[in-house]
């Protein structure tokens, strides 16, 4: 259902967001001036939804356009907003599929050919 997508992906991450960065205000800051970082997750379906994936691809799309917004909204405060848009990671529901279809996906990767797995989305994100 479109609008149960809407809340969980583009609002839950919009009210987490929120959330957050009101206690990062309050931190003392850093040398540099740095209080924190909040890093959003989107996908690639963002910028490239396929059949069947309007809702998906809205909400995502909603995070990729609120972050700049709101990066720059709070980079007074000395807060950094930024969004990860990543393409098929191996999650525990693409791991329940046939391993054929997981195959199938893997293949319209252009390089590597394979799905992504956590440690590498984790190892960015720490970057």
């Amino acid at each position: 259902d479109f609008e149960k997508v809407i809340k969980v992906n583009l609002i839950g991450s919009f009210n987490m967001l929120r959330l957050v960065t009101n206690g990062m205000t309050k931190l003392e800051p850093q040398a540099t001036g740095e209080r924190g970082v909040v890093i959003n997750t989107a996908s690639v379906a963002a910028y490239d939804g396929q059949i069947g994936q309007s809702a998906y691809s809205a909400s995502k799309g909603g995070i990729v356009g609120m972050t700049l917004p709101i990066a720059r909204e709070l980079a007074q405060f000395g807060i950094r907003v930024l969004t990860i848009a990543p393409g098929l990671f191996l999650t525990p529901l693409l791991a329940n599929l046939p391993q054929e279809a997981q195959d199938s996906l893997a293949a319209a990767i252009p390089f590597p050919r394979r799905l992504g797995q956590a440690d590498e989305f984790a190892a960015l994100a720490l970057h």
